[in-house]
């Protein structure tokens, strides 16, 4: 029987749903999580909408974890998509833990998959508009290149990571740390004929933005964000799904970095939300 064209989807939540179906039609997608009760969840949902699914357990920071991943999908078929939504959030994690999954296992993800995409296939990485936020001269070109380039394993090394005590601010340099090493990775990945892109989401109505609009550290300040915002509101999964379709389409764009967040960096930067 011939193998069908597989979409991989790390992170079973609401947008990577959304995601998967508008790219998945016609091919095969394996939903991993680190609660295989998440993805089962997924699963059941996808499959009763006409899709072929099937489930494992993955822990992207640990890269032997992502290389079984990696071994599943390709024994399903030819990975032509890669969905990377799994992360943690400020007010969910300590600094090491955002910097382990976010910044490490993001890396770790690029890499090994990497070296298996298909020709033709695409991914996109979950990123955030709080990496926006960041002043443009936060981080010298130097940091930027090593946040690019180097090996996943020396990124917890480096001087600018290892003094990080605070959750937002290692959650914000892990998400620009994401879209600098999708530069890096198109290069890579278009040995291969493959694409690979970032969608920078602010607020999207999910389970984790609602810890974050919650918050009793910084909910006041997201909900105050939302209020100034030019939308006047948060995102919706089906939002993002529709950005990510359109990368998933668009064979001229890769290595970009594309900023979906209702106006809130503008407002953040010029409007209502500048800073005293």
């Amino acid at each position: 029987m011939k193998q069908k064209e597989v979409i991989v989807a790390i992170g079973s939540g609401s947008i990577a749903q959304a995601i998967a179906r508008r790219v998945s039609i016609g091919k095969q997608v394996l939903l991993a999580d680190i609660k295989s009760e998440n993805a089962e969840m997924a699963a059941k949902t996808l499959r009763e909408a006409g899709f072929e699914v099937s489930t494992t357990v993955v822990d992207v920071s640990s890269r032997a974890s992502v290389q079984a991943l990696v071994k599943t999908a390709v024994d399903l078929g030819a990975v032509k998509g890669v969905i990377h939504t799994a992360g943690l959030s400020p007010s969910q994690a300590r600094p090491e833990a955002i910097l382990k999954v976010d910044l490490y296992g993001t890396a770790v993800v690029f890499e090994e998959f990497g070296k298996v995409i298909a020709a033709g296939g695409s991914a996109v990485v979950i990123g955030s508009q709080s990496s926006h936020r960041l002043a443009i001269d936060e981080i010298s070109q130097a940091q930027a290149d090593e946040l690019a380039t180097l090996e996943p394993e020396k990124l917890l090394e480096l001087p600018l990571v290892q003094e990080i005590n605070d959750s937002l601010r290692a959650y914000q340099i892990s998400k620009r740390g994401n879209a600098l090493r999708v530069q890096a990775e198109a290069v890579k990945w278009g040995k291969r004929e493959a694409r690979i892109n970032c969608i920078s989401a602010g607020i999207v109505y999910t389970p984790l933005a609602y810890d974050e609009l919650t918050s009793s550290e910084r909910g006041e300040f997201y909900r105050n964000m939302l209020a100034k915002s030019p939308a006047g509101r948060g995102g919706t999964p089906d939002e993002i799904g529709a950005l990510a379709e359109f990368l998933f389409n668009s064979s001229y764009i890769s290595g970009s970095d594309i900023l979906i967040d209702g106006g809130v960096t503008a407002s953040y930067k010029y409007g209502e939300l500048k800073p005293a």
